[in-house]
């Protein structure tokens, strides 16, 4: 599990819906302390026994849970059977991370919370075979709407959020000819819509729009298969 803002009556339903249970997580990995992404870890992991890795920085804001794992941020780790390259990226955190996941000869990228583009993250996400990826808001829709200032320019400043053009401009540097899917997230209710994010993403890499999924804060997304050379279906879920 990458992180949970949630109850734990609240990730349960969610976890219930794809036909699994909190029983079936070995571990939580937190890509920073912000609350929607570490407001529901620690009441999660006492609840089901499981261990919490973070970064060493995000790691020393995590108040109420003792014994939190640490990995490098600058060194793939292993973790059950996955091999996993954390990536450091630019957002108002303590030393926030995304990560790559590796696992039988498949690549899935993990791309939130992140104000600008680094070359670092172009590197470690070029050649994915899936990729859940940022677009959190229209730059118009924040600019013109009722945010306060100084959020704005929280949102739009180099330790950010990605907007939709961001993001565009990201897939543009990328390697994506092994890309199965590509999932669009965090896309915020004020600022943006669904409709913005497919059309602005299907139009500049010219794809089809049913190629793509956009996760809705409610529903969430199902399972997505993966096929490696050899045709064995793996099954992920962002």
């Amino acid at each position: 599990m990458i992180d949970n803002g949630f109850s734990t009556k609240e990730a349960d339903k969610r976890m219930a819906k794809l036909g699994v249970s909190g029983e079936d997580i070995s571990a939580i990995l937190v890509t920073h302390e912000h609350a929607d992404h570490l407001g529901g870890v620690a009441r999660y992991a006492r609840r089901y026994g499981m261990p919490v890795w973070a970064s060493h920085g995000t790691a020393s804001m995590i108040k109420d849970l003792d014994g939190v794992e640490c990995f490098n941020s600058h060194q793939s780790f292993e973790l059950g059977e996955f091999s996993i390259e954390p990536i450091l990226v630019p957002h108002d955190a303590r030393e926030p991370t995304q990560f790559i996941f590796k696992s039988n000869e498949l690549k899935l990228g993990v791309m939130t919370d992140t104000g600008s583009i680094t070359q670092h993250m172009v590197e470690a996400l070029t050649g994915c075979d899936a990729l859940l990826l940022e677009c959190n808001y229209d730059r118009e829709m924040l600019l013109n709407g009722a945010y306060p200032e100084s959020l704005k320019r929280r949102v739009v400043g180099d330790w950010g959020h990605l907007d939709n053009l961001q993001s565009v401009d990201l897939l543009k540097q990328l390697e994506t000819k092994k890309l199965q899917h590509l999932v669009l997230a965090h896309v915020s209710e004020k600022n943006n819509s669904h409709e913005l994010v497919l059309d602005c993403v299907s139009a500049a890499i010219q794809c089809d729009r049913a190629r793509l999924k956009v996760i809705d804060q409610d529903d969430g997304l199902d399972w997505c298969t993966l096929t490696t050379d050899n045709n064995r279906k793996e099954t992920l879920h962002a």
